[in-house]
C-alpha cells in the first residue's frame, strides 16, 4: 500500500500536470499523475495549491551566532517557507569548517537539531592544509567558500590569491566549486573611511562604501585566478549585471565560472528602500540602485546558476545601529524566499510561468550546481520534497515565527502565494500553522558527483 497521495498543480521539469497527484512511500516519490490517483494509507487534496519540489536553500548561515544548535531555529524558518534543504556556509562560531573533525560535529548538530535536510560548505584558514582539504572533500562537503574581504581574522579571515590558487589546484577534478564572497578589502576600506570623515554614516551611503568597482574587481581577479587552473569558480552574491557578464565571458573562454543571485537583489531598491529600511536591509555586497530590472533579465537569460537567500538572522539590536557602519551586514531571508521569488515572477510573467521559474531557480538548478542526488525535483526516485503553495495573497508577519529573530526586511509585504504545507522526506513538518516537533528528522547531505 502506498503511504501517502498528494494532489493538486504539480510542477515538474517539463511542465505543470493540472489535476496532479505525487504518491510517496518510504519518503520517496513513487509515481507522479494526473487524474484518478491510486490508493494510498492517506490522501491530501491541496485542490488549487502548487505543489513545488521542496527550495534548496544555497546560501544560509546558521551557525554564525550560536553555533552549531543555529540548525534549530534556521531549519525551522526554512519549511516555514517551503525551503527543504539548506546549504549552509562553513563560517560558524566561534571557529569556521575548515577541518573534517570540525565538519563531523556539524554533521552531529544536524542530526540533533535539523527539520530539514542540509548539506554544508567547507572553508580554509589563511594557509591551507592540502590533508584538511582532502579530508573535507571525503567527508562530502558540497562546496568550498574563501573571501577576498576580511569580516573577522579567524572566523571569516580574507584569503589572498596564492592561498585561492593553493585551493583551486586541491579541486582540479573534484567537481566541487570554489564560491567566493567578492569585494575589494582596499577599496571598500578607502571607500568608507572617506564617508565616516565626512559624517556620512546613514544607511543611504551603504552602496557608496562598498561600490560596485570593489565587487567587480575582486570578481575578475579572483576568476583570473581560476583561469590558471581547471577548478569551477562561482560567485556567491553578485549585486550588478555587469558581473554576471563577466562571469558569461569567462565562460566562453573555456573557464568553469559561475554565479548566484540572491533573491534579495531582485526585489529591493537602495533609493526607495534603503531610507524606509535602514539598516535592517544592510547586506553585503549591498543593495544597488535601479538595478532589479536588469537583474531579472540577467535570470531570465539563464546567466545566474540559481537564486538563495544568503539567510542570516541577527538579533534585532545588531541591525538598528545609528550609523550604518555598526550595523551587522545579514538578514532572515528564508521564510519569505519562495514565496516572494514567486510573487515577483508572476508580476513579469503568469503564474504558470512564475510556477516553473520558482522550481528551476530555488530547486532543480541548486540541487544539481551542489550534486544532491534526489533532491530538487518532483519525479520517481526523488526524495518527497515537497512545498505546498496555496494561491492566496497574505501580508508576512515576521513575528509570526517563535523562534525567528522577530524581524525581517520582508515583514509586511504582500506574497502571492502561501507555503501552507512543506514535507521533507515525505513528513510534513509544516502544516500553515506550525513546525512539527521534527528535531533530528533532518539529514546531512553528502556531495555526490
Amino acid at each position: 500500500m502506498i503511504e501517502r497521495v498528494l494532489k493538486g498543480r504539480v510542477v515538474t521539469t517539463s511542465g505543470v500536470i493540472e489535476d496532479g497527484w505525487v504518491a510517496i512511500t518510504d519518503g520517496t516519490i513513487l509515481a507522479v499523475g494526473t487524474g484518478g490517483a491510486p490508493e494510498a494509507a492517506e490522501i491530501q487534496d491541496f485542490g488549487s495549491a502548487w505543489l513545488l519540489p521542496g527550495a534548496v536553500d544555497g546560501q544560509t548561515h546558521a551557525g554564525s551566532q550560536i553555533g552549531f544548535p543555529g540548525m534549530a531555529p534556521t531549519t525551522k524558518a526554512a519549511v516555514i517557507g517551503g525551503v527543504t534543504t539548506i546549504v549552509d556556509m562553513p563560517y560558524d562560531h566561534p571557529i569556521p569548517v575548515t577541518k573534517a573533525s570540525v565538519l563531523q560535529e556539524k554533521i552531529a548538530a544536524i542530526g540533533e537539531h535539523a527539520v530539514c535536510d542540509v548539506a554544508l560548505y567547507g572553508t580554509i584558514p589563511t594557509t591551507p592544509d592540502l590533508s584538511d582539504i582532502r579530508g573535507l572533500i571525503d567527508e562530502g562537503v558540497c562546496a568550498f567558500k574563501i573571501s577576498s574581504f576580511e569580516a573577522h581574522p579567524d572566523r571569516f579571515p580574507r584569503i589572498d590569491n596564492s592561498a585561492t590558487l593553493v585551493l583551486l589546484k586541491a579541486l582540479e577534478g573534484t567537481g566541487l566549486p570554489l564560491g567566493l564572497h567578492n569585494e575589494d578589502q582596499e577599496i571598500v576600506a578607502h571607500a568608507t573611511k572617506a564617508l565616516k570623515e565626512a559624517g556620512k554614516t546613514g544607511a543611504e551611503y551603504h552602496s557608496q562604501s562598498r561600490p560596485p568597482v570593489a565587487e567587480l574587481a575582486a570578481t575578475s581577479t579572483f576568476l583570473e585566478v581560476a583561469a590558471s587552473t581547471e577548478a569551477h569558480a562561482h560567485i556567491v552574491h553578485i549585486s550588478v549585471p555587469e558581473g554576471f557578464e563577466m562571469a558569461r565571458a569567462y565562460r566562453e573562454r573555456g573557464v568553469s565560472a559561475t554565479a548566484e543571485m540572491c533573491v534579495h537583489y531582485l526585489l529591493f531598491d537602495a533609493d526607495t528602500d534603503m531610507p524606509r529600511l535602514k539598516g535592517l536591509l544592510k547586506v553585503n555586497p549591498p543593495i544597488r540602485p535601479g538595478q532589479t530590472d536588469a537583474l531579472w533579465d540577467v535570470l531570465e537569460k539563464g546567466q545566474c546558476s540559481f537564486v538563495s537567500s544568503d539567510h542570516s538572522a541577527w538579533p534585532l539590536e545588531r541591525k538598528t545601529s545609528a550609523s550604518i557602519f555598526d550595523v551587522a551586514a545579514g538578514m532572515p531571508g528564508l521564510e519569505a524566499m519562495v514565496p516572494a521569488f514567486f510573487t515577483a515572477a508572476a508580476k513579469r510573467k503568469d503564474d504558470v510561468q512564475a510556477a516553473m521559474l520558482t522550481a528551476e531557480y530555488l530547486s532543480d538548478r541548486p540541487a544539481r550546481f551542489f550534486g544532491l542526488s534526489g533532491k530538487g525535483r518532483i519525479a520517481p526516485g526523488f526524495d518527497a520534497d515537497i512545498a505546498v503553495l496555496s494561491p492566496e495573497h497574505f501580508v508576512y508577519d515576521a513575528t509570526a515565527n517563535p523562534d525567528g529573530p522577530g524581524w525581517s526586511a520582508y515583514h509586511g509585504m504582500t506574497f502571492s502565494v502561501r507555503p501552507s504545507a512543506t514535507f521533507v522526506r515525505g513528513r510534513k513538518v509544516w502544516d500553515g500553522v506550525a513546525v512539527a516537533d521534527a528535531a533530528g528528522h533532518g539529514r546531512y547531505v553528502p556531495r555526490r558527483t
